[in-house]
């Protein structure tokens, strides 16, 4: 016997809605997660597995781990890039601000003295044979001072470890880029979700006054769809200290100030034109509610002139 009309409707749209569950991916997390690595008690654990998770079900394949006074790495399953992160003020081979590059199946053993506290990624792809296993940026004559990005300043601090294009520097992958840059005032960007990339902000020095702003609220900063009601809720601030990881997925806005010594990690590769500026429309905003002054939302005043894409 056929199905009534309606029944044959229901049957369908049923059957719609269960194939396009099915065809649409997992759905991203836009939650920007702020751990403290030098932290021991039940909170700072806790927010490190958060970030953790957060990060590896973002980007399958990848994963993160933290090893707090060691002296060696056991064999893994993928190659790993390793940021030395402590015992702070060290210098000696391998110091704070190194990248170690661990392949899969082998160990790594410290010969030096001392104990390491090191941030190790596993990665989805091996690494390029050519990358040396060790990078050191305060030391390797091929690494120089490259002032862009957050830190646009004549005399800044920034030095690329690993990148996307060899017109930036001499070791190149894809899967992961990372960066070491003193931000004193950098302009309010965010990295889109499609094409862009997540990004990391590894504190290893942080005078006091450093922080972080951020939002997830691009869509309504670019819609410039802001009450003055909301204004004092658009920008969060936070705190910078030494062993701090802020994860950032991509889609969040974020700028630094204070100069804080930050090693910037992205996943994947710090793809060219994937930095986009909102600090125009941040001024925006602030002219259509009025503000001005300490009343005024954040804004960087030179990259408010226009929009930035870098």
């Amino acid at each position: 016997m056929p199905l009534p009309t309606v029944m044959r409707f229901v049957i369908l749209a049923c059957l719609s809605a269960l194939l396009a569950a099915c065809s649409v991916g997992p759905q991203r997390s836009d939650r920007i997660v702020h751990a403290s690595l030098s932290g021991g008690d039940a909170a700072a654990v806790q927010s490190l597995a958060d970030l953790r998770d957060t990060f590896a079900a973002n980007n399958p394949g990848y994963d993160l781990a933290w090893h707090q006074g060691v002296r060696a790495l056991a064999a893994a399953d993928q190659d790993r890039v390793v940021f030395v992160q402590g015992p702070a003020g060290r210098t000696d081979k391998p110091g704070v601000g190194d990248i170690l590059l661990v392949r899969a199946g082998q160990p790594w053993q410290h010969t030096g003295d001392g104990e390491l506290d090191l941030l190790a990624f596993a990665l989805p792809a091996p690494l390029p044979e050519e990358l040396p296993d060790i990078i050191r940026p305060d030391w390797d004559p091929r690494i120089t001072d490259t002032p862009g990005g957050c830190a646009t300043e004549g005399d800044a601090y920034r030095r690329i470890l690993l990148t996307w294009k060899p017109e930036v520097g001499p070791y190149i992958l894809h899967q992961l880029n990372a960066h070491r840059v003193r931000i004193k005032n950098s302009f309010s960007h965010y990295h889109p979700i499609e094409g862009g990339f997540d990004e990391f902000y590894l504190v290893q020095q942080a005078p006091p006054g450093a922080r972080l702003l951020t939002s997830s609220n691009v869509a309504a900063i670019e819609a410039r769809d802001v009450a003055l009601a909301d204004k004092d809720t658009l920008l969060q601030s936070r705190d910078l200290h030494v062993g701090d990881l802020v994860y950032l997925p991509r889609g969040t806005m974020h700028r630094g100030l204070g100069g804080a010594l930050v090693q910037v990690i992205s996943v994947p590769g710090f793809v060219p034109k994937s930095e986009i500026g909102v600090d125009h429309h941040l001024w925006a905003i602030n002219r259509a509610l009025g503000l001005r002054g300490d009343d005024a939302i954040p804004f960087h005043l030179v990259a408010a002139r226009t929009k930035v894409v870098k």
